[in-house]
């Protein structure tokens, strides 16, 4: 078996998908389909309109006490407006999550994940 087929089995088993940030990025612009001129307005209504629906989707669960309410399918809305946000700044989704997780480290590192602010 070669390499790729090993490590193709491998991402299938662990239940991980293969595809990269910038990968998502790239084929997330493909679909969409908004007024150019309202880009910044578009984007920004529909992100939180989405994570709004993730935040109605938990609610649901402690609600209900459901296990099996499908939040993953929001979260990939989600994904997706902040994808595209990314994309009309001409910024790489991969560097912004690379970014985020040296900002995350170093935060921890000096005890100040706790808190708010941006310059923690």
């Amino acid at each position: 078996m070669k390499i790729e087929e090993e490590v193709r089995k491998f991402m299938e088993d662990k239940n991980k998908s293969m595809i990269t940030a910038n990968a998502y990025q790239i084929e997330a612009k493909k679909t969409a389909i908004f007024p150019s001129n309202k880009a910044l307005e578009y984007l920004s209504l529909g992100l939180v309109g989405e994570a709004g629906e993730v935040a109605n989707k938990v609610k649901k669960i402690i609600r209900d006490k459901k296990t099996n309410v499908d939040v993953a399918s929001e979260i990939g809305d989600v994904l997706w407006y902040c994808a595209m946000l990314a994309d009309h700044f001409n910024v790489n989704l991969g560097k912004i999550m690379e970014e985020n997780i040296w900002k995350l480290k170093d935060r921890k590192l000096r005890g100040v994940l706790h808190g708010s602010g941006d310059s923690r």
